[in-house]
């Protein structure tokens, strides 16, 4: 009986060792926070691209997607705000309408993805924020996107 019981306790005690003990923090600390946004904007990539005039996702930016959706589950305590950008040609009114189809766009993704309505806000700047200044395509380019911004 002794035996069955010591074996019973080796047994109990060798699957809980396998356990993750970590207890999984409740709240994030602004030290966590400032970590993980590093290794996101190193690691994943914060920005998708439009073509122009555009607010669907290209199967490039889908791929980008992905990978942010499943960043995202692995970081559950992070919040995202999606920015919707454009480039400086049309007016202010159609940029910020565009910009928001962006945003939208790509948090329509996200939620398909699994991750949680209450975890992403979107806002657009429509061409008030470039991310690069310049008049040609190649500044264009780089200003329709949307910014995925972790916090």
């Amino acid at each position: 009986m002794i035996l069955k019981n010591t074996a019973i306790a080796f047994v109990a005690l060798f699957m809980l060792s396998g356990c993750n003990t970590t207890p999984r923090p409740e709240i994030m600390t602004p030290a966590m926070e400032e970590s993980y946004v590093a290794d996101f904007e190193k690691n994943i990539g914060d920005r998708v691209w439009f073509g122009y005039n555009k607010s669907d996702l290209s199967p490039e930016a889908k791929e980008q997607l992905s990978k942010q959706a499943e960043w995202l589950k692995k970081h559950d305590l992070m919040k995202a705000t999606i920015e919707g950008h454009c480039d400086e040609r049309g007016t202010r009114e159609y940029n910020l309408a565009l910009g928001e189809r962006r945003a939208e766009s790509v948090q329509k993704f996200l939620l398909n993805q699994g991750i949680v309505s209450n975890r992403l806000d979107t806002i657009s700047y429509g061409k008030e924020r470039p991310a690069v200044m310049g008049n040609d395509e190649s500044a264009w380019k780089q200003n329709r996107r949307a910014v995925l911004v972790v916090k």
